[in-house]
């Protein structure tokens, strides 16, 4: 069985290492150039890996490039993962492997499909999520399903707490497909249609805190948003405040920093402030 694998992220990463742990192993890995996209949440560098395993690294613009299709070609390669990846396959590359390629989301799909997976999970309160293994196809994670692994959310759940269940889920179900694969026992199941939904991707500036919002609402939004991403904000006075935690009161604080909301009052826990300049 000869597979490649592309990746740019902690999750792929985490799950090549699963591959190798249960004593597989790649062809070929693909990854974004160094320079590019270099402040992505999760951004990761396969050289280390290739090198100590000695796999043959691509590093590429963009996962339709000619010069992916041929080197999957040249190495006669049966399957390709594609996991954490933002760029959309298009039909040349997913026919290129002779098998397919294999994808994971974030989420039980066909709910969310989309981006900003764990940030619009903790925004939509919901009480469970997942990550789901499925065959590419040529929509926006529209393919079949191979598997899923469900993650309860707890009512506090930050993005920090919930990166990491995704990334450990993202480890179960890679050894449950690897095994599937070599045991040539994979199956496919076509998704619902009826019950899909799509999320929107998030910029960082959706992040920003207004004193429009309830308690309930700004909670929720530095929870989605601190680290590994980008974190909420709030101007005022020529400053940013870059919020990862905060506390909340009905009571106007005492606090020398506190934001009035809707409902109450937001005490910034743990913040980074930054002055902002005039015509930025």
């Amino acid at each position: 069985m000869k597979v490649a694998f592309a990746t740019c992220v902690e999750l792929g990463k985490s799950c090549i290492e699963e591959i190798y742990r249960l004593n597989g192993n790649l062809d070929l890995l693909i990854t974004l150039k160094d320079e590019k996209a270099a402040k992505k949440s999760g951004r990761v560098y396969l050289d280390e890996f290739a090198n100590k395993g000695n796999i043959p690294l691509i590093k590429i613009e963009n996962i339709n490039d000619i010069e992916v299709i041929e080197e999957l070609k040249r190495l006669e390669i049966e399957w390709l993962f594609i996991i954490g990846w933002s760029q959309i396959a298009k039909k040349e590359l997913l026919d290129t492997p002779k098998q397919g390629c294999i994808g994971m989301h974030p989420t039980l799909l066909p709910v969310g499909r989309g981006r900003a997976a764990v940030p619009w999970a903790i925004l939509k309160g919901l009480d469970k999520t997942g990550v789901t293994a499925f065959k590419i196809d040529e929509g926006v994670d529209t393919g079949p399903i191979i598997d899923q692994v469900e993650i309860p959310l707890l009512k506090d759940e930050t993005a920090t707490t919930l990166y990491k269940k995704v990334d450990n889920a993202h480890v179960v179900l890679m050894k449950q497909v690897w095994n599937a694969l070599k045991e040539n026992t994979l199956s496919f199941t076509v998704q619902d249609n009826s019950v899909a939904s799509y999320w929107e991707g998030r910029k960082p500036e959706d992040g920003e805190i207004s004193a429009e919002m309830t308690m309930s609402e700004a909670n929720a939004l530095i929870r989605a948003v601190t680290k590994p991403y980008p974190g909420s904000f709030y101007r005022n006075n020529h400053y940013e405040y870059r919020i990862w935690k905060a506390q909340f009161s009905l009571d106007e604080p005492k606090a020398e920093l506190y934001i009035t909301l809707k409902d109450g009052y937001l005490i910034p826990v743990i913040f980074d402030k930054e002055e902002v300049l005039e015509n930025a």
